[in-house]
């Protein structure tokens, strides 16, 4: 999947994945654990990138 074509989360979205607050998705986007993007005044996070938070976060627990 190309960043073109990649699903595009809201926020909110996000939170309901990780299941994690608002907070700590967007301190995880601060501090780019989590990428994002700036859709006009709306920030989206690729679906690989909430993959990619996993794998990592996995790989540090193993």
């Amino acid at each position: 999947m190309t960043t073109a074509t990649a699903e595009l989360l809201t926020v909110p979205e996000v939170m309901k994945r990780l299941k994690l607050g608002r907070s700590t998705v967007y301190d995880l986007i601060r501090s780019r654990r989590l990428v994002s993007i700036t859709v006009g005044r709306s920030r989206r996070v690729p679906l690989d990138a909430v993959r990619d938070f996993i794998d990592h976060q996995i790989e540090e627990a193993a």
